[in-house]
């Protein structure tokens, strides 16, 4: 999971710092994240997968397949 954080990151040229900012969190807490030195948290996973546009599988490594699910908001 925590390569795919980094790739999709490195893959829109963010630093770990602008990502932090996104997740309001200090980048410290964010390379940890990248890391797997502290466990992400689901309202963060949540926020992540928005933003990279991927599901929440695709982010913890139990699908290959980036493609989100249809929305069940609104």
């Amino acid at each position: 999971m925590y390569s795919r954080i980094r790739n999709l990151r490195e893959d829109k040229d963010l630093t770990q710092q602008q990502m932090a900012e996104l997740l309001h969190i200090s980048q410290t807490t964010y390379s940890r994240y990248e890391n797997g030195n502290l466990d992400v948290p689901s309202a963060v996973l949540i926020t992540l997968a928005d933003f990279h546009q991927v599901s929440i599988d695709y982010l913890l490594g139990q699908t290959n397949t980036p493609k989100r699910y249809p929305s069940q908001k609104g």
